[in-house]
C-alpha cells in the first residue's frame, strides 16, 4: 500500500513537471505579441469608456515602423468591449463629446498627410474630419460646449524658410530655426480658424469649464530645454486673446487643471529650480498675484511624487502619486493639512486617470500583466479590472517579482524591484543583471517591467536574477531623496547599486563573478561607469544612449540648462576635473568588462558621439571586448519594431555569452543576428 502511494505521488510529480515544462515563458520575440492599453477616458453619461490599445507591428508581413494604436469602447452596463477602429491605424488623444456619445481623436487618415482631429460614433467607425489646420494638430481640447476645438499647431516664424527649401536651400540654423507652437481654435459650425497666441510657444494648455479662458504653459522658444525649465503659467481670455502671466514657475512643471468653478488652478511642478522631479502639488487662484516663494507646496515633506491631477470638487484636488515602488490615489482639500488616501499602495501601477462623479477610470498594470482598464469607485473603495487585452498571458509562467529594501553603506534605505530566476532553487547562486533606470529622476514600480528596454521576465525565464534599484536621486521618495544626486553624479547613487548587489550576493543568491549591468540614458551612463570605473564588479555591460564624457555631453545635449540646474550646479569650465572624473572615458583604459554599446544615430539628448568616444577609448586602450551598434533614424530610444527587437535580442545574447557558460573573453557573439520567427 505504501509503495502504491509513493508511486502515485511520483506519477503526480512527473506529470506536474511535464505540464510546467510545456507551459510558455516570455522570450525576446513573444513580448512583441503583448498589447498595452495607452489612453482611457469615461463618457459624459458615465456609460462607456473609450481607450486605445498599442499593438506591435508584425515582423513578417508588415512594413517596419512604430506601433499601431487602435480605438476600443467598453460598455460598462454590458461589461464588454468592442473594437471601433482596429488593424493598421494610429489613433491618439481620445476625448468624448461633452454632451453626446461621440469620440474625438487625432489621426492621419485618408488623403490627409498631416494629423487632424476627427469624430466618430461608437457603433461603428465612421470618421469625420473636423479640423483643417494647414500644418496639422499637435494637441487639442474640445470646448465644454462642444462647438469649438482648441489646438496647438506649428507656425513658421519666417516664410522665407519654406521658399528657400523649395529651391533646394535646406541649411538648418541650429536652435534658431524652430517653429513656434501656436494656440488656435476652430469653430465647428463656421469652420473659421482663429489664432490666439503669437510669437510664443504653448507647450500645454487647459480650457476652463465655461470655455471662456485658457490656462497655458508658455515659453519664449520652442526648444526642449525651454519645455523643461523655462515655462510660465498664463491665463488667456478666449474672446480677446489677451494673456496674463499668473506665475513665473521656478523650474519644472507638468500636469495642471482648472477647478469646476474656474476660481482655482492646481498643478504639478518641481519644489524649486534645483529639484529634478516635477512631483509637488500646488494650488493657486486663477487670478494669482503671489510669487513662487509665496505659494504653498501642499506636498512639502511628502514621501512620494505626484503625477496626474484633477478636481474632485471645487475645493478638493484628486491626484495619483508614486510612493516608492507603489502608486496611490489621494485627495487634497484647499488649505487642508494633509492629503487623504483613497487607493492603497500595492494594488496597481497607474499610467493615466480620468473620472466622472464617483467613478475613476485608470490605465494601470500589475506585475502579472501590462496596462489594462480599471474602474475604481470612490465611495466604497472598490477596484475592478475591466479589460483583458492579453488573454494568452494567462498561459505563461511568470517568475516571482517583489519589492526589496536594503541599507546603503551610509544607512539610507533603498528600495528595489527584484525578479527571481523562473525556477529558483534556494542554496544555488545565479547570474544577475542589474537593470538601471534613466533620468535619474524616474523610478521602477512593482508593476509590469518587461518590454524591449527592460529585460524583466525575459531574463528571469533564462535563469537570471534581475535587479531594478531605485537609487538615491530617483523619484517616488520625496524632494530630499530626489536631490541627493545633485552635484554628486555616480557618487552615492552608484554606491547604492553596488550595495544592492552585495546585499544579494551575501544572501547566497547571486554569483558575484557573473553580474552584468545595463540600462539606457542615465542607466547607460551607469552601465558605462560600471564597465570602466568599477570594472572588477561586472562581467558584462550593456550601455544604451548613455553618457561617456560629461564635458562633451554638457556642450552637445539639447538640455544644457536642465543638466546645469538640477544635476551639476556648475558648468564644465568651472570644474573640468570634476566633470572628467565622473566620465567613464577617464577610466576606459582599465576596463576588462565586455561592453556592448548601442545608440540612435539621431539622438539629440545624448549625442551618438558619446558612444563613439566610449567605443574608441575602450578599443584603443583596454583589454575589454567592445562592440558599437548604431540605429539609423532612431533618437533617444528606439521606436521602430525592428530596432527594438534587435536591441532586446542582441543585449540578451551579450549577457548570455559572458554571464553563462565559459566563452573566451577574447571572442564576441556573432555581429549579425539570426532572427527566429514562428
Amino acid at each position: 500500500m505504501i509503495n502504491k502511494i509513493k508511486l502515485s505521488f511520483l506519477f503526480i510529480f512527473i506529470f506536474s513537471v511535464a505540464i510546467i515544462a510545456q507551459q510558455k515563458v516570455l522570450n525576446e520575440y513573444n513580448i512583441f505579441d503583448l498589447k498595452n492599453v495607452s489612453e482611457s477616458t469615461i463618457s459624459s453619461d458615465g456609460k462607456f469608456v473609450a481607450y486605445t490599445v498599442s499593438v506591435n507591428r508584425s515582423f513578417t508581413d508588415d512594413k517596419f515602423g512604430n506601433n499601431y494604436s487602435e480605438l476600443h469602447v467598453y460598455d460598462i452596463a454590458k461589461k464588454e468591449s468592442k473594437g471601433i477602429a482596429t488593424g493598421k491605424i494610429n489613433i491618439s488623444q481620445i476625448q468624448w463629446h461633452p454632451k453626446e456619445n461621440k469620440i474625438f481623436f487625432r489621426a492621419t487618415l485618408d488623403e490627409n498627410k498631416i494629423p487632424q482631429v476627427y469624430q466618430t460614433g461608437i457603433e461603428k467607425f465612421e470618421p469625420t474630419v473636423l479640423t483643417t489646420a494647414p500644418r496639422g494638430i499637435n494637441n487639442y481640447q474640445i470646448c465644454p460646449t462642444g462647438t469649438k476645438i482648441f489646438f496647438v499647431s506649428n507656425e513658421t516664424k519666417d516664410e522665407r524658410k519654406n521658399e528657400l527649401k523649395k529651391k533646394g536651400f535646406d541649411a538648418e540654423i541650429y536652435e534658431e530655426d524652430f517653429d513656434h507652437l501656436t494656440l488656435y481654435y476652430q469653430d465647428l459650425n463656421s469652420k473659421e480658424i482663429k489664432k490666439i497666441t503669437d510669437d510664443v510657444t504653448v507647450f500645454e494648455f487647459r480650457v476652463s469649464p465655461d470655455g471662456k479662458k485658457i490656462l497655458a504653459q508658455i515659453a519664449d522658444k520652442n526648444l526642449v530645454d525651454y519645455s523643461m525649465m523655462f515655462k510660465e503659467l498664463y491665463v488667456i481670455d478666449v474672446a480677446t486673446a489677451k494673456s496674463q502671466m499668473i506665475l513665473d514657475v521656478a523650474g519644472k512643471i507638468s500636469d495642471m487643471a482648472w477647478s469646476p468653478d474656474a476660481k482655482n488652478i492646481t498643478f504639478v511642478a518641481a519644489a524649486d529650480t534645483f529639484d529634478s522631479v516635477s512631483g509637488s502639488l500646488f494650488i493657486i487662484s486663477s487670478d494669482n498675484k503671489k510669487t513662487w516663494r509665496e505659494i504653498r507646496n501642499y506636498t512639502k515633506g511628502f514621501i512620494g511624487s505626484v503625477k496626474d491631477v484633477a478636481w474632485l470638487a471645487s475645493d478638493v484636488v484628486l491626484f495619483y502619486s508614486e510612493e516608492g515602488v507603489y502608486h496611490t490615489i489621494r485627495t487634497q482639500k484647499i488649505n487642508g493639512d494633509k492629503s487623504e488616501i483613497l487607493l492603497q499602495p500595492g494594488k496597481v501601477i497607474i499610467t493615466s486617470m480620468d473620472f466622472l462623479g464617483d467613478n475613476i477610470i485608470l490605465s494601470a498594470n500589475t506585475k502579472a500583466h501590462p496596462n489594462e482598464i480599471y474602474h475604481f469607485q470612490i465611495t466604497n473603495k472598490k477596484l475592478d479590472r475591466l479589460t483583458n487585452v492579453n488573454p494568452w498571458l494567462s498561459e505563461v509562467r511568470l517568475a516571482k517579482q517583489e519589492k526589496i529594501v536594503y541599507k546603503a553603506r551610509d544607512g539610507l534605505e533603498i528600495e528595489a524591484v527584484l525578479f527571481y530566476p523562473l525556477d529558483f532553487v534556494e542554496g544555488k547562486r545565479y547570474p544577475m543583471i542589474a537593470s538601471i533606470h534613466g533620468g535619474p529622476e524616474a523610478c521602477f514600480s512593482d508593476g509590469w517591467n518587461t518590454n524591449y528596454g527592460n529585460w524583466g521576465q525575459i531574463a528571469a525565464a533564462q535563469g537570471y536574477f534581475v535587479f531594478l534599484p531605485n537609487y538615491r536621486a530617483s523619484s517616488g521618495r520625496g524632494v530630499e531623496f530626489s536631490m541627493m544626486g545633485r552635484e554628486d553624479l555616480v557618487g552615492g547613487e552608484f554606491e547604492d547599486v553596488l550595495d544592492g548587489i552585495d546585499y544579494l550576493v551575501n544572501k547566497g543568491w547571486v554569483d558575484k563573478n557573473r553580474v552584468g549591468i545595463g540600462g539606457g540614458s542615465y542607466g547607460g551612463y551607469f552601465s558605462a561607469w560600471g564597465a570602466t570605473r568599477h570594472t572588477e564588479r561586472f562581467a558584462a555591460a550593456v550601455t544604451f544612449v548613455g553618457v561617456s564624457n560629461q564635458i562633451s555631453k554638457a556642450n552637445t545635449t539639447d538640455i544644457p540648462w536642465e543638466d546645469y540646474f538640477v544635476h551639476w550646479g556648475k558648468w564644465p569650465h568651472e570644474d573640468f576635473m570634476d566633470y572628467l572624473n565622473r566620465s567613464p572615458i577617464a577610466f576606459s583604459h582599465q576596463s576588462k568588462t565586455p561592453t556592448l554599446i548601442l545608440h540612435g544615430k539621431e539622438d539629440p539628448r545624448v549625442h551618438p558621439a558619446q558612444s563613439l568616444e566610449l567605443y574608441r577609448t575602450l578599443k584603443l586602450h583596454s583589454e575589454a571586448p567592445v562592440r558599437l551598434v548604431l540605429y539609423p533614424g532612431e533618437g533617444h530610444g528606439n521606436r521602430k519594431n525592428t530596432s527594438r527587437l534587435d536591441y532586446v535580442v542582441r543585449t540578451m545574447e551579450w549577457f548570455n555569452f559572458y554571464l553563462k557558460g565559459n566563452n573566451d573573453r577574447n571572442t564576441m557573439p556573432d555581429k549579425y543576428l539570426n532572427f527566429e520567427f514562428n
